[in-house]
């Protein structure tokens, strides 16, 4: 019960279409077998309140708040939803982005709707949310912040605005930590390496036509740790840890969990 009596909102709660869970769920899921309340956060209300069901099978308090990150009123709503109804707000855990299913291109093919619409997405909403939920956690003098990035940031990656707002996001983590560090919040990123997850594996299926088998053989070859892609679990974990007391000296780290690629990049 390492988030017991904690309260967590979860931006990007729910998930893509497809097979296996994605990171928002399976964080909602580990965050409340360890004893925290959730206020499950995204744009499709339906797949949130799919998520909120199995935190409730886990005995968790969950509400769902529809918000889209692209709108700062929406966040800035859910926020205050949270603290209205438990008086504080312990945890932020941003997870969202787009990537192929957001139509990123290389240079040479991206376009300015195309680069506007994916960072508002993956860099100017998290900024937003952190915006607004900075202000609560000063006043209670504590707070753990989780953005999650992406090893793309660092690697070979040739889709352009994915790459660069992850960057960012790295950046931004690093200045908010130490912005915040006196008044006793953290604030730390998580960098996926290759997942099986529906928005990694189910957008590539539909964007290439390839199989979900074909897709899985590739993306698994890739990775030195037992050749076989991380899951949703594995960035829920690691978000449960930097959530947790257990984490409470660190702060401003980006904390790749990628079977090892960023090991053999150098």
């Amino acid at each position: 019960m390492r988030l017991e009596g904690k309260t967590a909102i979860i931006i990007g709660a729910g998930q893509s279409p497809g097979e296996g869970i994605g990171n928002g769920r399976a964080t909602a899921i580990r965050f409340a077998q360890e004893g925290a309340r959730i206020l499950a956060v995204d744009r499709d209300i339906d797949s949130a309140q799919e998520t909120a069901e199995l935190v409730k099978k886990e005995g968790a308090e969950c509400l769902t708040f529809e918000a889209d990150v692209t709108d700062e009123a929406m966040l800035a709503d859910a926020i205050s939803f949270a603290d209205k109804k438990w008086g504080r707000i312990d945890i932020l855990d941003n997870n969202v982005g787009v990537s192929v299913g957001g139509g990123d291109q290389p240079l040479l093919e991206l376009t300015e709707e195309t680069f506007d619409r994916i960072g508002a997405i993956n860099l100017r909403g998290t900024i937003m949310a952190c915006k607004h939920v900075i202000p609560i956690m000063r006043k209670q003098n504590s707070g753990a912040i989780i953005n999650i990035s992406s090893m793309a940031a660092w690697v070979d990656f040739p889709l352009v605005t994915y790459k660069t707002t992850k960057a960012g996001m790295i950046a931004f983590t690093q200045q908010l930590a130490l912005d915040n560090a006196a008044y006793g919040i953290r604030a730390n990123s998580i960098l996926p390496g290759l997942m099986n997850t529906p928005m990694a594996v189910d957008t590539r299926v539909r964007d290439t036509g390839k199989s979900r088998e074909e897709i899985v053989a590739m993306r698994d070859a890739k990775v030195p740790l037992r050749r076989k892609m991380g899951t949703a679990w594995d960035v829920a974990n690691a978000a449960l840890f930097l959530a947790s007391d257990e984490a409470q000296f660190i702060t401003g780290i980006a904390l790749p969990v990628d079977g090892g690629a960023l090991a053999r990049k150098g």
